[in-house]
């Protein structure tokens, strides 16, 4: 027999079977995936061209749409996670010269006026939404009217909801606001879509996504996202190519049958992702979403009274201004937040989270999204917080 010329054993652990542990996940995502939308992802592939996928992307064009409360034909699905459609809205309506306004209450703000760096935009403004839920700042971001008068922005970014604050930022008058400046309204729902009431067509928002794995509860790795006829045209009036090929508008909303013309092949999507996302917004319809608004409401009250019953202090202090899908709490003085995670895991198997950006260190993040979001299971995360309390090593110092 010949000499093998393989130098690399296989792996020994892809030798052994699969091992995932059953875990309740009530961090700030993803959360758990019910067993209608797992079932939907498991099911047999089909071609991405076949004229039953592209039904199903018709079917989350129209989910969207009701889910955004929009009519924009330009509505569709991004082939990628919630930071995906951050770029691509950001890719598609800014070229070199345009100003970008960016609303920082938190890491997602962060995170675009980085996008808008890459791009070139390094005169990009930072302005303030509510940051650390403090109390409120008017209606609308103090920086706001300034910050359009003085740059000009082409757009203005902002995030909805805050997921590393746990912050609700108020919309109302902001598209108007916008267009009378002639800017364009972006806004970030990754965190509160289905969970707090949005409205993208009479909040006169501009550009708006969200992501597969909150609320809607399917895996990660697709990302509705909407256009209205101002940012279309916008699109339509480009003088360069967006930066990105995969990320092209023009070509995406081709593949999607926004455009009016026959659908062409543009990249292999994740079909079976948008299995899980087609019944995550299937779920949505059929609860409806005034009342998903109202169950997000009520289980987050519940929980933020038990946190309250608890000794604990909300980070958030203004009820109005809390993100309903994500409540963050303040780290209680002596203990180390990585011990109450770790404690949870261990001996609960439920998943909490730290902070992210601006929150490092300062609060633990609880989410309650979609499924997740029941009176159940508030009383068993507030048993096993106050299971942490007792157990966890507090220091003296």
């Amino acid at each position: 027999m010949a000499t093998s010329l393989l130098r690399v054993p296989p792996p020994q652990e892809l030798l052994r079977p699969l091992a995932v542990p059953e875990r309740l996940l009530l961090g700030p995502g993803p959360s758990n995936v019910p067993s209608r939308i797992q079932a939907a992802g498991g099911r047999q592939l089909l071609g991405h061209m076949h004229p039953e996928v592209l039904q199903v992307m018709d079917e989350i064009k129209a989910g969207t749409q009701y889910a955004f409360q929009t009519q924009n034909r330009l509505t569709l699905a991004i082939s990628g996670s919630g930071h995906c459609a951050m770029e691509a809205a950001l890719f598609n309506l800014l070229e070199p010269g345009d100003a970008v306004l960016v609303a920082i209450n938190g890491i997602w703000g962060q995170r675009a006026a980085d996008i808008a760096r890459r791009l070139g935009m390094l005169g990009a403004a930072r302005g303030h939404g509510r940051a650390e839920g403090t109390g409120l700042e008017g209606r609308t971001p103090r920086f706001a009217v300034p910050g359009l008068v003085q740059h000009k922005p082409l757009v203005l970014f902002i995030t909805h909801g805050e997921s590393s604050t746990g912050v609700l930022q108020p919309l109302e008058g902001l598209g108007e606001l916008c267009h009378r400046h002639g800017c364009l309204l972006l806004v970030d729902a990754v965190a509160s879509l289905g969970g707090a009431p949005i409205f993208m067509d009479q909040q006169e928002i501009d550009v708006l996504y969200s992501g597969s794995q909150k609320v809607l509860n399917a895996p990660p790795g697709s990302a509705p996202i909407s256009f209205s006829e101002r940012a279309r045209e916008k699109l339509l009036k480009r003088k360069t190519k967006p930066p990105s090929f995969y990320l092209d508008m023009g070509w995406l909303a081709n593949y999607w049958g926004c455009d009016g013309e026959p659908r062409r092949y543009h990249h292999t999507a994740p079909i079976n992702s948008f299995f899980s996302l087609r019944e995550g917004l299937a779920v949505l319809a059929e609860l409806g979403l005034e009342s998903s608004w109202e169950r997000h409401r009520a289980v987050c009250t519940q929980l933020c009274q038990g946190l309250l019953d608890l000794g604990l202090e909300l980070f958030v202090k203004e009820e109005k201004a809390r993100l309903p899908t994500i409540t963050t709490v303040r780290v209680p003085e002596g203990y180390n937040w990585k011990d109450i995670t770790a404690f949870l895991m261990d001996n609960h198997g439920i998943e909490i989270a730290g902070g992210l950006g601006p929150t490092v260190g300062k609060v633990l993040r609880i989410g309650l999204m979609g499924c997740n979001s029941t009176s159940a299971n508030v009383e068993r995360v507030l048993r096993a917080l106050r299971d942490a309390l007792n157990r966890c090593h507090r220091s003296r110092l």
